[in-house]
């Protein structure tokens, strides 16, 4: 069976086009062919499938995943460099805030909103 890559997926059209890995002409997938349980398809991602000449060129009649579609949220990742300094930014203001908390006060709109935002921003980056 070809293998390949996915070229382009339409979800709501529920079709697609394949590139062969061996050079060969685009092949259509329409999302019948995709395996149960699959509903899309990414761009890159590799697959394996069996093709048969349709009356408008090569389609894939089924398809098997052969790994995981690439992941865009990881490839914008923050870089580690990046990362010490947002996270010294961080304790920097989250001492702030524990100071502020000491001496019996709570932190000022602006402040929390501040520190809030970071926290989710750093959370974020974390669970990628």
């Amino acid at each position: 069976m070809p293998v390949g890559k996915v070229r382009y997926w339409d979800t709501e059209r529920g079709f697609g086009f394949l590139t062969q890995d061996d050079g060969g002409d685009d092949v259509h997938v329409r999302a019948s062919a995709l395996p149960e349980g699959v509903t899309s398809l990414k761009r890159g991602q590799k697959v394996e499938f069996g093709v048969v000449e349709g009356k408008k060129g090569l389609q894939a009649l089924s398809l098997r995943l052969l790994e995981a579609p690439p992941s865009l949220s990881k490839a914008s990742r923050k870089q580690p460099e990046q990362m010490v300094v947002i996270t010294e930014d961080l304790i920097k203001m989250l001492d702030g805030l524990g100071n502020s908390y000491r001496h019996g006060r709570y932190p000022d709109a602006k402040a929390a909103s501040k520190v809030a935002t970071v926290l989710r921003a750093v959370a974020d980056e974390l669970e990628l």
